[in-house]
């Protein structure tokens, strides 16, 4: 009995794979072995950086924060802790958002916990 060897789903598999790879440069983009490999790695860069991408932006936001709130004589740790008491509920991309685009409204929360 003849070998079987299902061509159509390889073929499929490598033009999904190839499909992914479109853009890169060079050999990786038409060539394979190179092509699966910098997909695969390109996608588990993917994954990690989706979960770093929340924690970038959380940092970013609380320095944006900090900044503000120095400016009207205050500290991080101090404007949060208030704000947590006064019972406002502003989420630091809020916070981070006034801070930077409308400092008149965030300087009136800051005078709302003073």
């Amino acid at each position: 009995m003849p070998r079987s060897v299902n061509h159509v789903a390889s073929r499929a598999k490598r033009k999904r794979v190839l499909k992914l790879a479109k853009g890169f440069f060079g050999r990786k983009k038409n060539v394979w072995t190179v092509a699966k490999n910098a997909v695969e790695k390109g996608l588990g860069y993917a994954y990690r950086d989706r979960k770093a991408k929340k924690r970038d932006f959380r940092a970013l936001w609380i320095q944006r924060i900090n900044a503000g709130a120095r400016l009207h004589g205050m500290s991080y740790s101090e404007l949060m802790g208030k704000l947590k008491k006064a019972g406002i509920d502003l989420n630091r991309k809020v916070l981070a958002d006034l801070a930077m685009n409308h400092p008149e409204a965030f300087a009136e929360v800051v005078n709302k916990l003073k």
